[in-house]
């Protein structure tokens, strides 16, 4: 055998048993390791960020928006409301994310917002200037589950007036779902409406 082919079999050898050995270590081991730490470390959000009733029946994810409407697509009064959504044909179908992708300027997104401010103004009881912009307009996944403060905060006497319950009460459960900007002051505070919902059903008047 000449040097030549000697040196490439070498060459060869090894370029192989280092694929091998780092196929195992970072294609098995590190994935392994960050798996197990993800269970030990984020046991929630590692199984999809998941939330339970009483029953201990998965409601939905912390992560995932849900329509809150009836077979018709009509709000449910005694809930909380959320984003509007162009995920699938009915909105908040998590296998079709997507938004509407309209620009400012496309009459059916200035249409679509017009007809929204005044259902929701209608609905809530409020002047169209009062509805904030998150009720007009879907997020690019179509999936968000927050509503900012304010949206929540014209929904509050609906929902209060709906369930029979006072209407602190349903003020504090909103603030207890409240979540405050990551950085403290960059951002708005929101509140996951299907958690919120989930809470309303589980309180007693």
């Amino acid at each position: 055998m000449s040097i030549a082919a000697h040196s490439s079999g070498r060459t060869m050898s090894v370029a192989v048993r280092t694929l091998l050995v780092l196929t195992v270590l970072l294609g098995v081991g590190y994935t392994a390791l960050v798996t197990g730490l993800g269970y030990v470390v984020f046991p929630a959000q590692s199984h999809g960020s998941l939330f339970e009733n009483e029953q201990g029946e998965v409601r939905g994810s912390a992560l995932i928006g849900q329509s809150f409407a009836d077979a018709d697509g009509n709000p449910l009064p005694q809930y909380f409301q959320p984003r509007p959504s162009a995920a699938g044909d009915h909105g908040y179908d998590a296998a079709s994310s997507a938004g509407t992708n309209w620009g400012p300027e496309n009459e059916n997104l200035i249409e679509s917002i017009t007809q929204r401010k005044k259902a929701i103004a209608e609905l809530n009881g409020v002047p169209e200037s009062e509805v904030p912009a998150d009720a007009l307009t879907a997020s690019s996944s179509g999936l968000d589950p927050h509503i900012s403060s304010r949206y929540a905060d014209i929904q509050v006497e609906r929902v209060a007036r709906e369930r029979g319950l006072p209407v602190e009460q349903v003020r504090e459960l909103v603030s207890q779902h409240t979540k405050k900007p990551d950085l403290g002051y960059v951002g708005d505070r929101v509140v996951n409406v299907a958690e919120l919902n989930l809470a309303l059903d589980e309180t007693r008047r």
